[in-house]
């Protein structure tokens, strides 16, 4: 992105959100300077019918590189929910990969997840149930992949935030 470009986004953005983006730039900086070894996810997947052809996209934030964007189609019919919980896995395990390519061991990484899902990301925070069986799996699933992280902080935040990261 241009300078002018980004200068022109960053005016667009309201007080609110400037002061969201400079505290996240902050803590960007901050960990830099702290050697923490830090990556953030940002996922989120839907279904076209809900029950539907289940999609996903995440992308991988590593300080100081540009994102890695990651669009997903799914086999059979999901709803939104399940397709949440796949991208979230499929997100995992791509931060898991792409961490084992560059020689790093997942285990001194912390990873910041962050998803527009309430569901997704209180089922598996346990702060509410998951009582359907398929996302029960499905969350069991995902909380056996965050073990092989440092430490793995969730987040929910906003619709919007997702779609500035991830385009949709």
């Amino acid at each position: 992105m241009g300078e002018d470009r980004l200068k022109k986004e960053i005016e667009s953005l309201s007080p609110a959100e400037r002061r969201e983006l400079f505290s996240w730039l902050k803590e960007i900086v901050l960990e830099e300077q702290s050697g923490e070894k830090r990556m953030t996810i940002v996922f989120d997947g839907g279904s076209r019918g809900n029950p539907g052809v289940g999609y996903g996209s995440y992308a991988i934030i590593l300080p100081g590189e540009s994102p890695i964007l990651t669009r997903l189609d799914f086999e059979g019919v999901l709803t939104n929910n399940q397709a949440e919980y796949k991208t979230l896995i499929e997100a995992l395990k791509g931060a898991e990969r792409l961490l084992k390519e560059r020689g790093e061991d997942p285990k001194l990484w912390t990873l910041d997840v962050r998803g527009d899902s309430k569901l997704v990301i209180n089922q598996v925070l346990g702060s509410w149930a998951a009582r359907n069986e398929r996302l029960a799996a499905l969350r069991d699933e995902a909380k056996h992949l965050m073990t092989r992280f440092g430490r793995v902080t969730l987040t929910h935040h906003p619709r919007d935030e997702s779609v500035k990261v991830l385009g949709h």
